[in-house]
This record gives C-alpha cells, sequence and structure tokens, in this order.
C-alpha cells in the first residue's frame, strides 16, 4: 500500500506542478508560487508519513523523493521571492512598442528600482527611484489587471501633456522622440464622432498627470493602446522597469 501511495502522490504532484504552469497562464505568478510550494509541503508531509509505513526496500527511495521534494520547495519560495521582489521575465506580447522591442522577445523586469511590492496588493516600499520620463516600465493593464503591459513613461505627476498632429508636447515643449514610428500617414482631428481607437491618437487636449499617475505611451504610435485611450496610469499598478532584453541572442544589450 505505501509503493501505491508514494508513486501516486508522486504522479499527481508533478501533474499538478506542470498544470498550474503551463495551462493557468492568465493566473498571476505570486499565486502560482503560493499554490505550489502549498502543493510540495503537502508530498513533503505525505512522504513522512509514507516513510512510517515503508518496508525497508521503498525507504530508500521515500528518502529520496522527500529530499527532491524539499529542494524544490526551497526552489520555489526564492523564486517566488526573486520573481516578487527583484527581478521578472517578460515577454513582449504586441507590436506596439516597436521598433524598440519586437513580438517575441524576452526582457528582465527590475521590480526593486521602483520599490519593494506587497503582492497582491498596489502598495512599495524603499523604491530606488520613483519612474522617469523616457523609461520603459512594465505594468497592470488597469481594465484588466491579469494583464500585463509594457510602454514608454511620457509623463510624470504634475505634467501637462498634449499631442497636435502626431508631435508631442511635454509642458509645452515639443519632443524629439528617435524612437517614436508612425506607421500610418493620415492624422485623426480629437473629435468624439471617431471610433475610440482614433479619437485622441493623433490630436490631445493638454492634460495634466495627476499625483500619483504617469502618462504612458507605445513606441509605435499609431498601433498602441495607451494613456491616450484610457487615461494616466496608477502608480500602483506599475511593477517595474524594462532592463535587460535577453532573447533572441543577436537582440541582446541593456535596455536604456
Amino acid at each position: 500500500m505505501a509503493h501505491i501511495l508514494y508513486y501516486l502522490s508522486t504522479g499527481i504532484t508533478v501533474a499538478a506542478v506542470l498544470f498550474i504552469f503551463f495551462r493557468l497562464p492568465e493566473m498571476q505568478t505570486e499565486l502560482k508560487m503560493i499554490i505550489v510550494a502549498g502543493i510540495l509541503g503537502a508530498q513533503t508531509l505525505l512522504l513522512r508519513w509514507i516513510n512510517k509505513r515503508a518496508k525497508e526496500k521503498l525507504l530508500k527511495r521515500v528518502n529520496v523523493a522527500r529530499e527532491w521534494v524539499n529542494t524544490g520547495l526551497v526552489a520555489v519560495v526564492l523564486a517566488w521571492v526573486i520573481m516578487s521582489f527583484i527581478i521578472q521575465a517578460f515577454k513582449i506580447p504586441s507590436g506596439s512598442m516597436m521598433n524598440t522591442f519586437k513580438i517575441g522577445d524576452h526582457i528582465f523586469v527590475a521590480k526593486f528600482i521602483y520599490g519593494v511590492h506587497f503582492p497582491f496588493s498596489k502598495k512599495y516600499i524603499f523604491p530606488l527611484q520613483e519612474p522617469r520620463r523616457g523609461e520603459i516600465i512594465v505594468f497592470q493593464f488597469p481594465l484588466d489587471p491579469k494583464k500585463d503591459f509594457i510602454k514608454r513613461c511620457i509623463g510624470v505627476p504634475g505634467d501637462t501633456i498634449e499631442i497636435k498632429d502626431k508631435r508631442l508636447y511635454v509642458n509645452g515643449e515639443v519632443q524629439e522622440e528617435e524612437y517614436a514610428i508612425y506607421g500610418d500617414e493620415k492624422v485623426y482631428p480629437n473629435s468624439r464622432q471617431l471610433p475610440v481607437m482614433y479619437r485622441n491618437r493623433d490630436n490631445l487636449s493638454p492634460l495634466v498627470v495627476p499625483e500619483n499617475s504617469y502618462f504612458v505611451m507605445g513606441d509605435n504610435r499609431d498601433h498602441s493602446y495607451d494613456s491616450r485611450f484610457w487615461g494616466p496610469l496608477d502608480r500602483g499598478s506599475i511593477k517595474g522597469k524594462a532592463l535587460f532584453l535577453y532573447w533572441p541572442p543577436k537582440r541582446i544589450r541593456i535596455i536604456r
């Protein structure tokens, strides 16, 4: 009976961990780590119980399995700490940041720079700095917190943002943006008669960025869903600063 429980519990544990990480992509990383840690902890307790009832032939297998589970538990905890507070991998999901990033690029996001984030909350402590104009940030999409977006910080609290015929003005000064690209020659007016996707795209009336908020835009200006359409981004939604592009190898670089 003990050996049946040993193989059954091990199989269920492996299947459960694989299912969580590969079949639940929309679940928050923090929640995944907690669930996996709970599964491994339960597996450890079960193996200890089996150990007491196991025959000598099975005893070595159980001890080895328990060591692997304990190692896995420590690894999950360390991964959770790293991904929650220090650095996180992020895959570019769309073309809104072209040509700075391409779809499928993999980057590391420094989460500690803007402060240590408490999981399942929007609170931060010990920030090394606040987001600055020109920095590329990753954040929870305000209209769907399950999704992460990546954009460039264009305006900080107190800034006045205005767009005239695709030209960006910050505090009344036109911005020279060598990273910005425009794929549509047509210029749309700021009109409520237009669909939302075009209403503020090329012309935006002066907007003052509220306290504790930031104005963000994609570098691919004609194909980016950003603060022009859904408003300034709350500080608590920001996860971190884009730090390093590590895949594909030919595009490896520090993100400035």
